[in-house]
């Protein structure tokens, strides 16, 4: 049933996604590429890749970037822009990112953003990822962090659940690290960023968010600071900023 749920929304988010600036934002496509550390010569995978964006990044610095994601609408997006870009080092297919059609050991890197939340049992996609890396290959992880504290990341997923029906869990620090950990990787490098978006514009991406925003609205009165992972500030010309956490690391096959 994620699986639908994960189709659906992100069938109606494939142009909006796009577009974001939470997705295309130059300074976080910047930092992970600079972890990742891709090689000319080399082929990486961008695992629910989405509409391509971090495909186009790396296609740039390596000699092969292959995409994968479950949403024929956003295969199809990534596909469309890669070619409007001209590359012809990138390659899409439809699938699963934790059940991968690709040989072991086959990649050089391998890396997931913005994907370990929406996944039930996200080691499996971490396992999956070390499994398609060549020993001595690079998977990279990026997602957002929850609050160490159960209370407040509670209060944060609730809202993200009620904008967007495929958001599973957001996870602390200490278990994003014990993903690697358990897929036998090593951690070489991590760092933690902020990330601003546009709130409205957020909320109006989730397939949920208007219908839900009285209820949304309603929880942030109770609580407006928010959390530390997950807080609503004034961009000082009247409307509001959603601040998130991104921890993106880089792990050793």
């Amino acid at each position: 049933m994620q699986d639908e749920t994960i189709i659906a929304e992100f069938t109606q988010q494939a142009e909006s996604f796009n577009r974001s600036s939470v997705a295309t934002a130059e300074d976080t496509l910047d930092a992970l590429v600079e972890l990742a550390s891709p090689a000319p010569g080399e082929r990486w995978l961008d695992a629910a890749c989405g509409p391509g964006i971090v495909c186009r990044r790396l296609a740039g610095h390596v000699a092969e970037v292959h995409g994968v994601d479950m949403t024929p609408a956003m295969v199809a997006v990534a596909r469309r822009e890669a070619a409007a870009a001209g590359l012809s080092n990138t390659s899409y297919a439809v699938g699963d990112a934790t059940a991968l059609e690709l040989e072991s050991g086959s990649m050089d890197g391998a890396l997931a953003r913005f994907t370990i939340h929406h996944v039930p049992v996200p080691g499996r996609l971490v396992a999956e990822l070390a499994r398609v890396v060549r020993p001595g290959g690079r998977v990279v992880l990026a997602d957002h962090l929850a609050d160490e504290d159960a209370d407040d990341a509670a209060f944060a997923q609730e809202l993200e659940r009620l904008r967007d029906p495929s958001h599973w869990a957001s996870l602390p620090l200490h278990r994003l690290r014990s993903l690697g950990d358990e897929a036998g990787l090593e951690l070489e490098r991590e760092r933690v960023l902020t990330i601003s978006l546009d709130f409205d514009d957020w909320l109006e991406r989730g397939s949920a968010g208007a219908a839900a925003r009285e209820q949304i609205e309603h929880a942030l009165a109770a609580r407006p600071q928010g959390t530390e992972c997950f807080r609503i500030g004034a961009d000082g010309g009247g409307g509001r900023i959603l601040d998130l956490r991104m921890w993106l690391s880089r792990w050793r096959r």
